[in-house]
């Protein structure tokens, strides 16, 4: 059964009281996060995928025309990513951390947005964008650099256009992708990826251990904008409530740790939080006017 949509002002004054009650908190991000900065997800409320599951790490290194329709595929969308900006979601987060009240945010997402709003204390799950790594010699280079070789090595591409897909994607189909060149690495001529975790692969275990430490100082957790369908997420939900910790989630429709959580919103997760960090302010205050929290676009 889906769990029912409170009002606005309810959902943020529920949040509020919560967030009170807990004064360190461990965050976990998705993409519902980044959806308000004009970057698509991947998942429709029920939880199911909206378009063909990504590609695979395995498939990536072993088909150069899987791998040649990935970067060409990226070419176009990631001008997209490099030009998106923080939402209220991501800026709500930064201004909780700087308050004191975030032990970690760990982030599904591989934008880098929440960096850009101002968290610090941020551990990239899936890894960035803004980098690319040589499968070969390990070297890591900007993203930038590479988009300015594609340019020079596939010229005639440059005035394609596609619609924006997730993670710095594009539909860009009927296109002969055996003609789009890759360069290579330039100092071993290695596999140049996205510095990101594919599907098939493991997200390093420096991450993981970091954000486990961090959750456990913690007194709670809150998921914003996931659905937890991937085990590399869900296993902090998991944790948590074997911890005894309560787990909140804010997330429109459904997620796979719904049965464990303590207080569940289906609500927009930039709404709901300015709201609820409003409220919260108020009610340190003792202001009479708790119940009326503000509007989202209200100074936090």
């Amino acid at each position: 059964m889906a769990t029912p949509v409170p009002a606005p002002n309810d959902a943020a004054l529920q949040l509020a009281d919560w967030m009170a009650a807990h004064p360190l908190v461990f965050v976990l991000t998705g993409a519902g996060c980044s959806t308000g900065s004009g970057i698509p997800d991947y998942r429709d409320e029920d939880g199911s995928w909206k378009r063909r599951p990504p590609v695979t790490y395995q498939a990536f290194v072993q088909e150069p025309l899987t791998r040649a329709r990935y970067w060409a595929r990226s070419f176009i969308g990631w001008p997209h990513i490099a030009a998106a900006r923080p939402n209220a979601t991501h800026d709500v987060l930064a201004h909780w951390e700087a308050e004191g009240g975030v032990s970690a945010l760990v982030t599904q997402n591989v934008d880098g947005l929440h960096q850009r709003a101002g968290s610090r204390e941020v551990i990239d799950l899936h890894g960035r964008l803004d980098q690319i790594v040589c499968l070969g010699c390990g070297q890591r280079t900007p993203r930038a650099w590479l988009q300015q070789r594609l340019v020079e090595l596939n010229p005639e591409w440059r005035h394609l256009s596609a619609a924006t897909a997730p993670d710095g994607d594009a539909d860009l189909d009927g296109v002969d992708f055996g003609e789009f060149r890759v360069p290579a690495c330039e100092a071993c001529s290695g596999l140049l990826k996205p510095d990101v975790v594919f599907y098939g692969e493991n997200v390093p275990r420096a991450r993981v251990s970091a954000a486990q430490q961090a959750l456990a100082r913690s007194d709670a957790m809150l998921v914003v904008g996931s659905s937890l369908m991937v085990y590399s997420g869900y296993r902090f939900a998991r944790m948590a409530r074997e911890a005894g910790l309560p787990l909140a989630i804010l997330t429109r429709g459904v997620t796979r740790a719904d049965g464990l959580a303590t207080l569940k919103l289906p609500t927009d997760c930039g709404d709901t939080l300015a709201r609820a960090m409003h409220a919260r302010k108020e009610m340190a205050g003792g202001t009479p006017q708790r119940r009326r929290p503000a509007s989202p676009t209200a100074t936090l």
